[in-house]
């Protein structure tokens, strides 16, 4: 295990892959931009990344597929063809979500998202040359296109896992922020002005605290998306926008806008008592 933690560190620390890598999260961050594609590929709508649930599906049918090649015999052989096939098909939508994902990393995390991105394309080139072989008869040659796919893909599958639990890549950055049970002070009243806002810590816990023409609100100020300053970004419309990827949150429940913002954003009460402000996690 240690020689493979010090392969993954020498690819963390390879600055040459900086100049595949920083020209193409450029583009996929322009084809990403509308609002419809950056929710769907994010998780927006399904309120977590999209793109790990996606790589059950490749993984699982190439997996299969592999299994009938080498003990199911001539009776399987249509079975491990069309498995083959659902994994190709499977494959470009958990692409296009991975990819959305990797142009919001920086350094040595793209680093890794460019060589695990390379080695699933490789597995996905091998499936379909060994789909291909299949249909034109060749099944012994379509057999080794496939076994071999998977194996890369499997090198493929390490480099995401790391990057998931290793370094918390698309981790919600609001998991364990919690806050004041209790109705906790935080400001005198008169030191928030309508349409001010600031940042308070509270019992350990960064919070966004704002006053709008509706009253005042307060939100987890650590972005749930990859933890940007939620008090540095933009305020418009009843809504805040992070400054590092452009997550933008209703200021009345939390709620996601617009992703890559997967998670909603934690909300406080907050209420004035003796002229302080004052706030609380929702009971």
């Amino acid at each position: 295990m240690n020689g493979l933690h010090e392969v993954v560190g020498r690819l963390e620390r390879a600055q040459v892959l900086d100049r595949c890598a920083r020209p193409l999260a450029m583009v996929v961050s322009r084809l990403v931009r509308p609002r419809l594609v950056r929710n769907s590929l994010s998780g927006t709508y399904v309120g977590h990344p999209l793109h790990p649930m996606l790589t059950d599906l490749p993984i699982g049918a190439w997996a299969m597929s592999g299994l009938l090649d080498v003990v199911g015999g001539r009776g399987a052989e249509r079975s491990a063809d069309m498995l083959v096939a659902a994994g190709v098909v499977a494959a470009v939508p958990t692409a296009a979500s991975g990819l959305n994902d990797w142009s919001d990393t920086v350094g040595s995390d793209t680093r890794i998202g460019l060589v695990h991105a390379a080695l699933n394309s490789t597995a996905l080139g091998l499936s379909m040359a060994s789909l291909v072989a299949r249909a034109r008869g060749h099944r012994s040659r379509g057999k080794v296109f496939g076994l071999a796919g998977f194996g890369v893909l499997l090198a493929g599958s390490y480099l995401g896992g790391h990057l998931s639990f290793v370094k918390g890549v698309n981790v919600n950055r609001t998991a364990w922020q919690d806050g004041p049970r209790e109705w906790t002070d935080v400001l005198a009243d008169t030191e928030l002005a309508d349409g001010g806002h600031c940042k308070v810590d509270v019992a350990g816990a960064p919070i966004l605290l704002a006053r709008t023409q509706t009253g005042l609100w307060a939100l987890a100020n650590t972005c749930s998306h990859m933890g940007g300053p939620l008090n540095e970004g933009t305020f418009t419309d009843g809504s805040v926008t992070c400054p590092w990827h452009g997550s933008t949150f209703r200021s009345s429940d939390g709620s996601i806008v617009r992703g890559p913002a997967s998670t909603p954003q934690p909300r406080y009460e907050t209420r004035v008592s003796n002229r302080r402000i004052q706030v609380r996690v929702l009971p």
